[in-house]
């Protein structure tokens, strides 16, 4: 049985400053009609893979919205490879990656299993809010910022705390403390 696919030309938005979670996000908007071919009735997030503009992506994440439409953000890097900003238009070629995987970081495992209740609360989390976990480990660049979002991590855990959670959090304390 062949994959669903879709193409479209869309332009790449972003959002304001005052969209909660997703200010500064760089998007395109993928419209339920269009999502609905992918993976008829989902109305939650889901990956998928292909083209954009001639640019092999894998494992992006299909992001609903209200109504059934869907964003596909397009980070930084992405945009960079493609030299395309908001306002630019750019051709998808999409399916659903059925085969998207992230493994568990053996650093990040033995710090959750080093604190009490850590591990079994990461893994309490939904996929989606692991993977944005372990990506934004794995994004470090130096080691000194990869151990710090570690020990974020497991905070954030002990907490109870969701990606957006914690990343809000981070951001009181900044504003609290004047930096």
């Amino acid at each position: 049985m062949e994959t669903p696919q879709i193409q479209l030309q869309a332009e790449i938005e972003r959002f304001g400053s005052q969209e909660g979670e997703k200010s500064g996000w760089s998007y395109v908007f993928i419209p339920s009609a269009l999502a609905e071919k992918l993976k008829p009735g989902h109305r939650q997030s889901f990956r998928v893979k292909g083209l954009i503009d001639q640019v092999v992506v894998n494992g992006m994440s299909l992001v609903p919205m209200c109504g059934g439409d869907f964003i596909l953000a397009i980070n930084g890097s992405l945009r960079k490879k493609l030299r395309k900003e908001a306002g630019n238009t750019i051709t998808l070629l999409l399916e659903e990656d059925k085969d998207f995987k992230i493994e568990l970081p053996e650093d990040l495992e033995m710090c959750l299993l080093d604190e009490p209740g850590a591990f079994e609360s990461f893994m309490a989390q939904p996929k989606s809010h692991r993977n944005y976990f372990i990506n934004w480990i794995n994004q470090a660049k130096t080691l000194p910022t990869r151990e710090k979002r570690l020990v974020m991590t497991v905070d954030a855990m002990q907490q109870g705390l969701d990606f957006g959670g914690m990343i809000r959090a981070g951001q009181a304390r900044r504003k609290e403390s004047g930096r």
